[in-house]
């Protein structure tokens, strides 16, 4: 027993008015066929020397055992999904609706009722995933008021704004996966998506790089990691490379360019959109070793005053790209041959 607090007050177990304290016990009971453990709030009379549970008490140990329950069996609890809510700024009401369900259902979660499994996998969805919760409110405007539906799309939209970068990354992963226990194509290095938006930042950052648009950024960080391949016998990125028409192109280079904290702007050229990488203000590259800078510096040292097509007409001469078939992956067995 664990007091929480005594205060005098009339004893409705002895009827009598006197200290009475507010304890914390610990209980076992079984819910559903699940035996658990749970830690319940009651009155203490000492005069009786008995517990007893006002009907706030009652209420709120009833929820602390399913909330046990609801964690012995890995379902949100009660609390959590009230957090889910409250993430979004959506109520109960409005969340049943978003979702399609009975304009009770999230009340009673929230309460004394537990979800069954499939509900409780649509509301982690839900908490994980504010792109579907746009999606899911965009499908169901019709049924909200207009200023209700503006107030939850701002919510989900800077959420999802959040947690763009997350996504992205775990799409280019996803992509990679395939490449996994293949050194011969990804350089003997697991992809690190930090150490490629800190190597874009530091060709972004070189006042010895000139004109630093995507065909030539792609040029340079195949070299790079050719080059640290061919020094230490392993890349630095873990990018893989296709032999496209132009030269080496990393797997995924559209969505590597919008990883956050990449130095990208887009620039309206006519027809068609230019990508320009600078990096203009003082920074640091955390990612980054000593060793791979020192690997970056010959590559911009090099390669960095290159206009796109001398660096394109350079690629075309490796024997990286002369033997590999258009848009093959390029072995980084070729990189013992490389030009720099």
């Amino acid at each position: 027993m664990k007091i929480i607090k005594s205060e005098n007050r009339l004893c409705t177990c002895c009827m009598e008015e006197h200290e009475v304290k507010t304890v914390l016990v610990s209980e076992q009971a079984t819910f559903k066929n699940v035996k658990v453990n749970y830690e319940a709030y009651y009155l203490y009379c000492d005069t009786a020397e008995e517990y007893y549970a006002d009907e706030q008490q009652m209420q709120e140990n009833d929820i602390r055992l399913k909330d046990a329950y609801r964690k012995a069996e890995g379902l949100l609890t009660s609390s959590e999904i009230s957090g889910i809510r409250a993430k979004y700024g959506i109520s109960q009401t409005d969340m049943c609706t978003l979702l399609g369900w009975g304009g009770k259902t999230i009340t009673r979660y929230e309460g004394h009722q537990v979800q069954d499994k499939a509900h409780d996998t649509i509301l982690k969805k839900l908490d994980r995933d504010s792109e579907w919760f746009l999606y899911l409110l965009n499908e169901a405007r019709e049924s909200f008021p207009v200023e209700a539906y503006l107030k939850y799309w701002e919510m989900g939209k800077v959420l999802y704004e959040q947690n763009q970068d997350s996504y992205l990354r775990k799409a280019i992963e996803a992509s990679y996966v395939r490449f996994d226990g293949n050194p011969a194509f990804h350089g003997n290095t697991n992809l690190s998506l930090d150490k490629v938006v800190d190597v874009i930042r530091y060709f972004a950052a070189s006042k010895k790089v000139s004109a630093l648009y995507k065909v030539k950024l792609m040029k340079l960080l195949w070299y790079a990691d050719a080059l640290s391949f061919k020094k230490r016998g392993f890349a630095i990125t873990g990018l893989v490379y296709q032999a496209l028409p132009m030269g080496a192109v990393p797997i995924g280079h559209n969505s590597i360019i919008d990883l956050k904290d990449v130095p990208c702007e887009e620039l309206d050229i006519g027809e068609t959109m230019a990508y320009h990488f600078a990096l203009e203000e003082e920074t640091s590259f955390p990612a980054l070793s000593e060793d791979d800078k020192e690997i970056l510096d010959i590559v911009i040292e090099k390669l960095g005053k290159m206009s796109k097509n001398e660096i394109v007409d350079f690629m075309h001469k490796e024997q990286a790209y002369l033997k590999t078939a258009p848009r093959d992956v390029i072995p980084f067995q070729y990189a013992e041959s490389l030009q720099i």
